[in-house]
């Protein structure tokens, strides 16, 4: 049976990780607010680029540009996942989910795949294996910004377009909720073009080019990609303070019932205590 102190000690040691389980749930909650309006803002607009350049790329030829031209069959090159997680723990399953199905698509592309790398965690993860990193980026969440978007895609195309990677996928946590966050994985490059079955709903405009295709399309579609990987970062940003906020109320919750369970074991033990010492002082007395 352990002794009062050690139960007391206990008990203020758990006391103290919970205001701090407590604290970061109250800053995470303040992020989120400002992470989640930021995300709503930007999300009619990536969609909708996507949805009118996917329709797009079903309606001209896919040589008109080289992020719209599929890459060669017969080539070796591998595809780039970017994994994009964030740089800090205690988030729950925010991370391990994401990796998780990141490493599943390693497996089904047998090896044939190079690593752009968003975020301390996935870096630290995939420095333990053997697979091929070839960008790396950290701690960009506390400022995220426009140009950290640009850097990477313009890594991904300048891959893409020298042909040393046959495709570009992106995999993050989009923000469904306070409570719910899905891993995407979304096709970069090429631009991906409707299937006939969205095509046959999506009513496709005729669109005019001025001044021409060549000059718009070298203007708009990098515009596009970087983007589509800001929209990401925003999303894995409010999904993360999301995921860390339900984690910490959890756990906070977690710490006043062991603060209650503790606290009530230690007065049966005081209790027992004196009871012990009652006995004896009686059986002192009848003794003498």
């Amino acid at each position: 049976m352990p002794s009062l102190l050690d139960l007391r000690r206990r008990i203020r040691a758990v006391t103290n990780t919970q205001q701090i389980t407590k604290a970061m749930k109250t800053v995470s909650a303040s992020k989120l607010r400002r992470a989640q309006d930021r995300i709503v803002g930007a999300r009619p607009f990536a969609s909708e680029m996507q949805r009118v350049l996917n329709g797009l790329a079903s309606g001209i030829d896919p040589t008109a540009h080289p992020l719209l031209a599929p890459a060669d069959p017969a080539s070796a090159a591998p595809a780039l996942l970017i994994v994009v997680t964030a740089d800090k723990g205690l988030c729950g399953g925010f991370n391990g989910g994401l990796l998780r199905r990141a490493s599943a698509h390693l497996r089904d592309a047998d090896g044939q795949v190079a690593l752009a790398l968003i975020g301390r965690k996935g870096r630290d993860f995939f420095r333990r294996h053997s697979f091929e990193v070839r960008y790396e980026d950290v701690n960009i969440f506390n400022d995220l910004k426009y140009v950290h978007a640009q850097a990477v895609a313009e890594f991904a195309i300048q891959q893409f377009t020298e042909g040393t990677v046959s495709g570009v996928r992106l995999v993050y946590n989009e923000f469904k909720s306070v409570i719910q966050q899905d891993v995407v994985v979304d096709q970069l490059l090429p631009i991906p073009r409707l299937t006939p079955t969205e095509a046959e709903s999506e009513v496709l405009a005729n669109y005019l080019f001025e001044p021409n295709p060549d000059q718009i399309f070298q203007t708009l579609l990098p515009r596009h990609i970087e983007i589509q990987i800001f929209r990401a970062l925003l999303e894995s940003s409010a999904a993360e303070h999301a995921a860390r906020m339900t984690a910490m109320d959890a756990a906070t919750r977690n710490a006043g019932e062991m603060i209650e369970g503790l606290t009530l074991y230690m007065n049966k033990v005081r209790q027992a205590t004196i009871t012990r010492e009652l006995i004896e002082v009686v059986s002192g007395a009848q003794a003498l």
